[in-house]
């Protein structure tokens, strides 16, 4: 006890304490100039080594000519792969489609190379291509060439065509080499499409129109459809192709109402697409027609609502199909629609009164249009001449 009390008085007495305060200042003085010599010695040992690599590299390269330097071993770098999105959805199996190699087919592809051609067919890595230009069961081919050039000025985010602001020229001849290729295949039934040109005054319009007047002029039973941009709503570019005497004019709406801001370009909006089919139904003999791409992520009600738009606008003919992600760089697919829930859509387009519907998980808006289309007129034709022998009954 008595040497407890002795330790405590010292530490508590004035002078002792001034003294164990003076030995921390001392000690703590000696711990930083300590640290500040050691951070030297270790900031001068990496510049010398940074000195001596550099010196190195030097004596290598001294004396070096391009002969030495190109015939050293090449390093490879490996590059990590992008990983995989969870969000990317597996594709089912009613996706899968036959490899084309009909005779039809190769011909067709073989005309389209020798012209110097596009075709939205390719561009756009359509799935049904041997199906189409093969002619399948009804040997009614159908082609769909994508003329104004293979580069667009809109950059939707659903599609893979190329894209720039100041895409070439066109093409004065374009109109010729199209309606030869078109005599060579022996086409029924032919759909012409058009990046957009919005860098053209005309937007393209008048070149797109000579086109069609030329394939009517070497062959008039020849059916044109054409899959037109919107020409920003245009009515006197609307008003040159309704007229030039195509048979099928088509213009997509691609989705819904609330993605569109979402799927396509800026400059492409929900209601100037109703306005450019309403406004060509009005003005030309022809048939309106539209594609609607399921997949984003869209509604039964969104769906309904887009029905009901379009046959306000009096649009003739819709199409469903399902929306496939072109790249990775492109929109993924929200949803793969079952074939069943495509024959409803089907069931319930034509109830609100369609002349004819198409919807299938590959249908797309030119997806055995030939096929369609005559199947469409046939059955018109006979439905004309069962109302005509009712009313010479009547009679």
């Amino acid at each position: 006890m008595v040497k407890a009390s002795i330790v405590k008085v010292m530490l508590w007495h004035p002078v002792n304490t001034k003294i164990l305060c003076e030995l921390s200042t001392h000690r703590l003085l000696s711990s930083q100039v300590t640290s500040l010599v050691s951070s030297v010695k270790i900031t001068k040992s990496s510049f010398s080594r940074l000195e001596a690599l550099r010196q190195r590299l030097a004596n290598e390269d001294e004396g070096m000519s391009i002969d030495d330097f190109t015939a050293k071993k090449s390093i490879t770098v490996r590059r990590k792969a992008v990983p995989r999105s969870a969000k990317i959805l597996p594709k089912p199996k009613w996706l899968k489609v036959q490899p084309a190699d009909s005779d039809n087919y190769r011909r067709l592809r073989e005309t389209v190379r020798e012209s110097g051609l596009a075709t939205v067919c390719e561009e756009a890595r359509c799935p049904n291509i041997g199906e189409c230009w093969g002619g399948g069961e009804d040997q009614t081919a159908t082609a769909t060439i994508m003329i104004m050039g293979d580069t667009c000025t809109r950059g939707c985010r659903f599609c893979s065509v190329k894209t720039s602001r100041k895409p070439p020229p066109l093409d004065p001849k374009e109109p010729e080499k199209v309606s030869d290729a078109i005599s060579k295949w022996g086409l029924d039934y032919v759909v012409l499409t058009s990046v957009d040109r919005d860098d053209l005054e005309d937007q393209g319009s008048n070149h797109f129109r000579d086109v069609i007047m030329k394939l009517k002029e070497k062959n008039p039973d020849l059916l044109v459809e054409a899959l037109t941009p919107d020409f920003q709503g245009n009515r006197q570019f609307i008003h040159a192709l309704a007229t030039s005497g195509l048979d099928v004019y088509a213009h997509n709406i691609e989705t819904v109402r609330r993605l569109t801001s979402k799927v396509r370009d800026r400059r492409a909006t929900y209601d100037q697409t109703l306005d450019v089919l309403r406004y060509a139904k009005t003005v030309g003999n022809c048939l309106t027609k539209t594609s609607i791409m399921l997949g984003f992520g869209e509604s039964k009600e969104d769906i309904i609502e887009t029905l009901n738009d379009l046959r306000a606008a009096n649009v003739d003919v819709v199409t469903f199909g399902q929306y496939l992600q072109p790249t990775k760089r492109h929109l993924p697919v929200k949803k793969y629609i079952t074939p069943e829930e495509f024959d409803e859509w089907q069931v319930k387009a034509e109830a609100l009164g369609f002349k004819y519907v198409a919807s299938g998980p590959l249908v797309r808006s030119s997806y055995k249009a030939g096929e369609f289309f005559l199947k469409n007129l046939l059955k018109e034709q006979e439905q004309e001449r069962e109302d005509e022998n009712d009313i010479m009954v009547a009679h």
